[in-house]
């Protein structure tokens, strides 16, 4: 079968709850997983998901954060924030204080929705708070694995992993989402579990799945690709395409990202059939 897992940063569910349904309607993957939906969780719209074949686990606060996974295929094992996997580590609960993490299994895979803290700016105290939390999300990964399920972390990371991330790699480079320390704090939480997909089927620059709404970037198509797919090498070997949605950006009164689908061979045992070589 099709597995197709798709993240999007909305900047309000219930604000865009009608652009959501017709993008869902029209791509239909089976798992959508959503950052910044901005709602307490008695407010969440579960009706509106349900309607077109969606079930929803939610984790969110009222007009900041939240995330949620919609899944057309069955929502299992449901973990919610970092202390889900650290219960004794003196970082989680206290980073689990804003939503950001939530984590389900469906189809054998762990799907791992991220919110990333922005950071706010270098001289700002909510970037040590970033550094912190990326630190945490290492030390939650290298438990995860031990776990032994397929892993597929989705999310909008608040980080261009590289310069081909960026429209000006020279002026941007250095600032917040581009520093050194969040590059390399990032980079250490990956260490050798996790694969960027999209780079498997793009190594080019020029591909952007945020753009910033207070300075006209649509309109000049300067954006960056903050929001990333991870996958573990099993996950990798199944991957047959990704693809940003570019075109939902300019909907009118859009989020200012867009979708991100990864497209799997999934299971793997279904994906060989026919092929005496498998993957």
């Amino acid at each position: 079968m099709a597995l197709r897992i798709a993240t999007w940063n909305v900047n309000s569910v219930r604000t865009r709850l009608d652009q959501v349904g017709a993008w869902l309607r029209a791509e239909a993957p089976e798992v959508l997983c959503l950052q910044e939906t901005k709602v307490a969780d008695e407010l969440f719209p579960h009706a509106a998901f349900e309607a077109l074949g969606y079930q929803a686990v939610i984790s969110g606060q009222k007009a900041y954060n939240g995330v949620a996974i919609l899944s057309r295929l069955p929502i299992e094992d449901v973990q919610v924030g970092f202390a889900a996997l650290l219960p004794d580590d003196p970082g989680a609960e206290g980073l689990g204080e804003q939503k950001r993490v939530i984590s389900a299994s469906i189809e054998g895979v762990r799907v791992l929705n991220l919110y990333v803290p922005n950071g706010s700016a270098l001289t700002s105290e909510k970037y040590p708070y970033k550094l912190e939390w990326l630190a945490c999300l290492g030390r939650y990964l290298e438990a995860q694995e031990a776990e032994g399920e397929p892993l597929a972390m989705v999310g909008d990371f608040n980080i261009a992993l590289e310069s081909r991330d960026i429209h000006d790699p020279e002026r941007l480079s250095g600032g917040i989402m581009a520093s050194d320390p969040e590059r390399q704090a990032l980079t250490a939480a990956l260490g050798d579990r996790l694969g960027d997909v999209f780079r498997v089927f793009e190594p080019e620059s020029g591909h952007w799945s945020w753009w910033d709404y207070r300075t006209g970037a649509w309109d000049r198509d300067t954006g960056w690709r903050i929001d990333h797919i991870y996958l573990s090498e099993d996950l990798l070997a199944c991957a047959t395409g990704c693809v940003i949605h570019k075109r939902v950006r300019g909907n009118e009164q859009p989020s200012d990202h867009v979708p991100v689908v990864v497209h799997l061979a999934w299971p793997p045992e279904e994906a060989a059939d026919g092929d005496d070589d498998g993957w």
